[in-house]
């Protein structure tokens, strides 16, 4: 009996090829993205293949260092780099000599705080250590390679004396701190966690005042109202594993975290306030013209009403029935949309309305205006079948597809404002984007 691949013709290799091919660009699928999603793999297998490497020749220097980095780098390199003679001020046109000269220093002060800051972060990452490098980068795979390998290096701490954990938080890495909690609660180590979580860095900044300042790395989410949402949201997150006496506990400059980050995050506040405004207006017009629709249309009888019973002519009619059903829902819906957005307008726009209130009130308007304009193109076409003729009744489901397109359209342009809605909404732990 012949086999199976006798069956098939010598070039059915080339012709799976090429259905694969085609199945990829149905889906949308372009080969440029298909090569990239293939380079990054082998980029991560490479990783993982050195790291195993690496880790096999741990030198005894290294395993001795306990809290302190590996080596101190002087910060001659980084002057030279940061030379104030290369820095040139920008022309400030003011006729006052002397307002002109106190502008200058005071920009010239902001340059030097600026470069200072710079020239020290540079050196702080020069001298982290691998596991504070990989819990600031998020790569949970090599920090817990690390800890098994190197117990004591949980400990280390940089230059500005954080820790793995600090670091973790600074950058916003929520699947090492995730990652270090199990772990220390699956080795029964709950207090070295704890310990870790009460330290603090060289000015005296706790877990939560590095929550509550806002990072390099934007969240995983778009949009200014939606960015506010996921900052509270990790900031309470970070609440949660600090003691309560850390709300009030203030650092060297005599703020409290609440403090930082209320005066951090009034930028944010601001923009996101103004999209909510100008969304919340553009979907209260339209809900209101929804709702004067749907009114009129909910008074109305098709085919009128029978003169001796005064009973409506087509009751009975499944037509008649949805179209019943669908104006008076498409009146409460629209009604619905249109409160949700009046009270987003009025609403206070305060820090903590950006956590849950706001986007759940987003979310139901926006919900509310969609359902609403589903059932008024339902009640049009309920209310339109006794219309037509006989003939056109084949295609007449055709031609209420098409009519009902433009909802289809609304639909997907709304997609993934609402898919983050319902995520940040839903997500108990927010997550960074991963561009590192």
């Amino acid at each position: 009996m012949p086999s199976d691949r006798k069956l098939l013709p010598e070039n059915y290799a080339t012709c799976l090829w090429i259905l694969k091919f085609a199945y990829i660009y149905t889906l949308g699928l372009s080969g440029v993205g298909v090569d990239e999603v293939r380079k990054m793999k082998q980029k991560h297998k490479w990783c993982s293949q050195l790291l195993m490497f690496f880790i096999k020749n741990i030198t005894h220097s290294y395993i001795g260092t306990g809290t302190k980095p590996l080596r101190n780098v002087s910060g001659t390199d980084f002057e030279e780099a940061y030379n104030p003679n290369q820095v040139s001020a920008a022309p400030l046109i003011i006729e006052d000599t002397k307002k002109f000269e106190t502008l200058k220093s005071e920009d010239e002060k902001k340059m030097e705080i600026l470069k200072s800051k710079e020239a020290k972060k540079a050196k702080t990452l020069k001298s982290e250590t691998p596991i504070l490098t990989a819990a600031r980068y998020g790569i949970v795979e090599m920090v817990n390679l690390l800890i098994k390998k190197i117990p004591s290096s949980i400990y280390e701490t940089n230059l500005e004396n954080k820790n793995i954990l600090l670091v973790a938080v600074e950058n916003r890495r929520t699947v090492v701190v995730e990652f270090l909690k199990k772990w220390f609660e699956v080795c029964n180590k709950k207090e070295t966690f704890d310990n870790l979580i009460q330290d603090v860095d060289n000015e005296d900044n706790t877990i939560l005042h590095l929550a509550a300042t806002p990072g390099d790395d934007d969240w995983h989410i778009s949009g200014a109202a939606l960015q506010m949402m996921w900052h509270i949201k990790w900031f309470q997150y970070a609440k949660n594993l600090v003691p309560e006496h850390f709300t009030v506990r203030t650092n060297n400059e005599d703020k409290t975290a609440g403090e930082i980050f209320k005066e951090k995050h009034k930028p944010l506040v601001t923009i996101g306030s103004a999209w909510l405004k100008d969304t919340s207006e553009s979907c209260s017009v339209v809900a209101a013209l929804l709702a004067g629709v749907s009114f009129a249309t909910s008074s109305t009888v098709p085919g009128g009403n029978k003169s001796e019973t005064g009973e409506p002519a087509l009751e009975g009619k499944p037509a008649f029935d949805a179209f019943a059903l669908s104006s008076v829902i498409g009146l409460c819906f629209s009604v619905t949309a249109l409160i949700m957005f009046l009270s987003i307008l009025t609403s206070r726009k305060e820090a903590e309305d950006f956590r849950i209130d706001l986007p759940r009130k987003l979310l139901l308007g926006l919900s509310s205006l969609f359902l609403s304009i589903v059932a008024m193109f339902t009640a049009f076409c309920s209310g339109h079948f006794f219309l037509i003729d006989q003939k056109y009744k084949n295609i007449v489901f055709l031609i209420y597809s098409v009519t009902c397109f433009p909802v289809t359209l609304y639909a997907i342009a709304q997609l993934p404002l609402y898919v983050d809605l319902l995520r940040g909404i839903v997500t108990k732990i927010p997550k960074t984007s991963a561009k590192g």
